[in-house]
């Protein structure tokens, strides 16, 4: 079991943070413009558009690793830093809407593997390296890395669009 058992979440609860973020980044960004959604409220600060980059390249990263998991037996996996994956990838350079909808069509993808996944496939692993030590994660460990990863960017997005309309009165 990993350290983090204060921060663990249950199956349903992972389940249910991941459903809820594209829409609740829709929410959100209803209503704001390209321009505003590629300013970064701050020097060295990341606009709305970067976070979202930065939760797709995640997506992707760690979406394969747990369907690596459910496909192969025990499968070794070299960890790739999602922030070193979005250098291949034009998420940065895409307008807000249409990456959020490509967001929302692969989340929509994952759940409909993991909503009717037996009890066993939850503790299906993988031996991942390239990351310091080897580390055996299982399919639950990767889904609440997944749902608690996006908890502060979803916050991070809040506060963009709070301090660009501050901006804008």
């Amino acid at each position: 079991m990993s350290g983090e058992s204060s921060r663990s979440l249950t199956i349903e609860q992972a389940l249910s943070l991941l459903e809820v973020t594209p829409p609740r980044l829709a929410a959100l960004t209803d209503g704001v413009t390209p321009a505003q959604l590629r300013a970064a409220p701050a020097p060295d600060e990341w606009s709305a558009n970067d976070v979202l980059a930065h939760l797709r390249a995640c997506a992707d990263m760690w979406g394969k690793y747990i369907m690596a998991m459910l496909a192969e037996d025990t499968p070794t996996l070299r960890a790739v830093n999602p922030r070193a994956w979005i250098k291949q990838t034009n998420y940065r350079e895409l307008d807000f809407q249409p990456s959020l909808h490509a967001f929302a069509t692969q989340r929509a993808e994952l759940l409909a593997v993991l909503k009717p996944l037996p009890a066993a496939g939850w503790s299906r692993s993988a031996t991942v390296t390239g990351a310091g030590k080897p580390l055996t994660l299982t399919v639950l460990s990767y889904v609440q890395r997944l749902a608690l990863h996006e908890r502060p960017h979803i916050k991070q997005i809040e506060r963009i669009i709070t301090a660009l309309n501050s901006g804008h009165e």
